[in-house]
């Protein structure tokens, strides 16, 4: 299969997955018994009102009618007006993504960075204490329940490092007068470290077993014996032949970390009280805001897709066989 047989072919899959995942984020939603209006808690609302509400949101009309509207809208960039705010999804989307891509992209670079280094040296000293220190903390940070991880150090860690615990600003902020960006910035990141920190040590032990695991596989081939018959040096073999042939499942797992980071920590967002996408859903889920969760899980599938895209075709960039 030639380069551009390749890239068409996964372009054209990616857009059929789009396509596939609008219906279903439009199916998953409308499918569920009651709507906003039958959420909404009023409880001297009258059954004119909420008809008029139901009409007012489009409610009233069939399934295939609101889905037909929905697909028109979201060709002209516009993902619908929330049914409690009544303010654009768009709009209203941006602000927690932002808090929740920030501070969840800090925890996957730590992970990212600090996890392939402790694989690649796992696997170069296997059977050492180093290896089994490394595997051994990995496996339990991987097995940890996010939540127990985040209370632990929100009780032992938090009050004896002085970072915050809570919330995404300090309670004083600019009380005392107007902060410059610098005082903005390291005020926000100190709010971030702690949930950053303990995402980024969960996803750390995942990275790290596969990357041991795919290190330890190509370490085996013959072309890394060859490399050593001829006194290549074991720190150059390690990074030059094995760690760019072991990086096929690293790009997936990273594209899949990434793709992911739209879609928030709620569990870490819920014991930091950190106000991101993810609270933001669960908010949304409660007042049954069809639109809001609509555009919100769309904005999530269309990142996992993209990012998968990248991958497949970093994939030919790492491994030219994947295309045969």
């Amino acid at each position: 299969m030639q380069r551009s047989d390749y890239i068409l072919k996964r372009t054209l899959f990616a857009l059929l997955t789009v396509f596939v995942a609008i219906t279903l984020n439009f199916v998953l939603f409308r499918a569920l018994p009651g709507d906003a209006v039958t959420g909404l808690k009023c409880h001297n609302c009258t059954i004119q009102f909420k008809n008029a509400l139901r009409k007012d949101l489009g409610l009233d009309k069939s399934k295939w009618q609101q889905y037909v509207i929905y697909l028109k809208d979201l060709a002209h960039g516009d993902m619908g007006t929330t049914f409690i705010s009544h303010r654009p999804v768009r709009g209203e989307l941006w602000d927690p993504i932002k808090k929740t891509v920030a501070m969840i992209g800090l925890g996957t670079v730590f992970s990212i960075v600090f996890g392939i280094f402790t694989g690649v040296i796992s696997a170069w000293r296997r059977g050492t204490v180093l290896d089994k220190v490394s595997v051994w903390t990995g496996l339990a940070f991987y097995s940890v329940p996010t939540q127990w991880l985040g209370l632990m150090i929100v009780y032992f860690v938090a009050d004896r490092i002085g970072l915050p615990h809570g919330g995404i600003q300090s309670p004083d902020y600019g009380i005392l007068g107007n902060p410059g960006t610098l005082d903005f910035l390291k005020d926000r990141i100190e709010h971030m470290i702690l949930p950053a920190l303990t995402l980024g040590l969960v996803l750390y032990g995942d990275y790290t077993l596969i990357v041991r695991s795919a290190m330890l596989e190509t370490l085996g081939e013959d072309y890394v014996l060859t490399a050593r018959a001829k006194g290549m040096s074991n720190w150059a073999i390690v990074w030059k032949h094995g760690f760019r042939n072991a990086m096929l499942p690293v790009v997936t797992l990273i594209a899949l970390s990434l793709g992911f980071i739209l879609g928030g920590a709620i569990t870490i967002e819920y014991v930091f009280d950190y106000p991101g996408i993810g609270l933001a859903i669960v908010d949304a889920i409660d007042k049954r805001d069809y639109a809001f969760l609509q555009g919100a899980f769309l904005a999530l599938t269309l990142s996992v897709i993209l990012f998968n895209f990248i991958a497949d075709l970093l994939y030919f960039k790492l491994d030219p066989r994947v295309t045969t």
